[in-house]
């Protein structure tokens, strides 16, 4: 059996790679170890690298089509991987999870409608729906470390739920969840499901971390749990961060209701967007046909890393609480204890500890106080990050 190497360092400079290149727009200095944007740093799979060199052999790249075999390959990694059997037809283009989800959005709202979401969520759900004039109404998920409410102790308050449904017509579901790395429970589900029904809602689900699901954890499609959840969800896949193909910007809405389909393929024709790109068809096929052995090496990889940090932080860094993600490539460090201000906190990791986190803020006020840190690069980055985090906490007495 191959193994696939993710220990070696990439100089990705030169590349127009936003996560190293832009650091004076994000960080105001370029001297910083970034591990801020969830794309990882290791080497995209060769079989995918492959099969783009053998599509450059052909001297043409005209228009073209997504054939049978691109969405088989969809169905036989869902069946693989997520145990959820779903029929081609039920497939439809996205050039990005995001744009899937504002395309659901607007199939299914209208000006002025509710939407709900769960911060500290991931930040473009609110952008959009405001954008787009819709009303963001927060859900935001419960913290009780002490409970037994997951990763971090976040739990989803129903009751609040049940009541901001009430003024909604879509809620976007981010499962598994980015930032907290929690993987929502069937029981949960199918919670979300019920009030979902009793409100007649439509459920959009970002499922773009699916694959990333670390021991005993199990991811479930809230689409597949039962018919009503088939005809209400949309789901959103890619191999963007599953493969380290985000530069491609292919993903795939499974929508099982035709007239939700419909819908959805509506709004995409309004702007003309459903003919994609060659290499990023290409990469999703490769990736879903051919990918099980290096995503299964990866998770390993991704665990260790996990165990590293958390291990390196509870030693070195008590003041900072960790948890180990359940899904995800990364990890929420709560810095609360400090006292900083989140400009404050921020500041220190830049210019003291050389550091470009994820500023927790950005997931909404639930995430003050809060950084994102991203796993997903060679073990010797995240031992030199976290010295320098180490040296200057020292420094400075905290």
């Amino acid at each position: 059996m191959k193994r696939y190497d993710f220990d070696t360092c990439i100089d990705r400079r030169g590349t127009a790679c936003e996560k190293y290149e832009d650091l004076m727009t994000i960080f105001g200095t370029d001297r910083v170890i970034p591990l801020w944007i969830a794309d990882m740093d290791f080497a995209t799979a060769d079989f995918i690298v492959e099969a783009m060199h053998k599509r450059m052999q052909h001297p043409i790249f005209g228009y073209t089509f997504r054939p049978r075999c691109y969405h088989e390959a969809i169905c036989g990694w869902m069946a693989r991987r997520g145990e959820w059997q779903i029929d081609p037809s039920w497939i439809a283009f996205s050039p990005g999870v995001v744009a899937g989800v504002t395309f659901a959005m607007l199939s299914c709202t209208e000006p002025g409608d509710g939407v709900v979401i769960q911060p500290p969520v991931y930040h473009p759900f609110a952008n959009t729906i405001r954008n787009n004039g819709r009303k963001v109404l927060n859900n935001p998920l419960i913290q009780d470390p002490e409970g037994e409410g997951g990763c971090g102790g976040y739990r989803i308050d129903f009751e609040d739920l049940d009541a901001k449904l009430s003024q909604a017509r879509a809620m976007i579901l981010c499962n598994p969840h980015n930032p907290t790395g929690r993987v929502f429970t069937k029981g949960e589900l199918l919670k979300i499901g019920e009030l979902c029904r009793k409100h007649d809602v439509t459920i959009i689900s970002d499922e773009i971390h699916c694959d990333f699901i670390f021991r005993p954890h199990r991811h479930l499609h809230i689409a597949a749990l039962n018919d009503d959840l088939a005809n209400r969800t949309v789901t959103l896949i890619a191999p963007s961060k599953s493969f380290n193909v985000a530069g491609f910007s292919t993903a795939a809405a499974v929508i099982p209701n035709a007239e939700r389909r419909a819908a959805y393929q509506a709004e995409m024709d309004k702007i003309h967007i459903e003919n994609g790109n060659i290499f990023g068809a290409v990469a999703l096929q490769t990736a879903y046909e051919q990918g099980d052995e290096w995503m299964n090496q990866l998770l390993e990889y991704l665990q260790e890393n996990v165990d590293f940090v958390y291990e390196f932080i509870q030693k070195e860094l008590p003041s900072v609480k960790c948890y180990k993600p359940e899904s995800t490539f990364l990890m929420w460090l709560d810095f609360r204890a400090w006292g900083m201000t989140q400009e404050e906190l921020n500041r220190f990791l830049v210019e003291e500890a050389g550091l470009g986190l994820g500023d927790g803020s950005i997931y909404g006020a639930e995430g003050t106080g809060f950084e994102r840190l991203n796993i997903g690069t060679p073990r010797s980055v995240l031992e030199r990050a976290l010295s320098q985090l180490a040296e200057a906490v020292q420094k400075r007495g905290l």
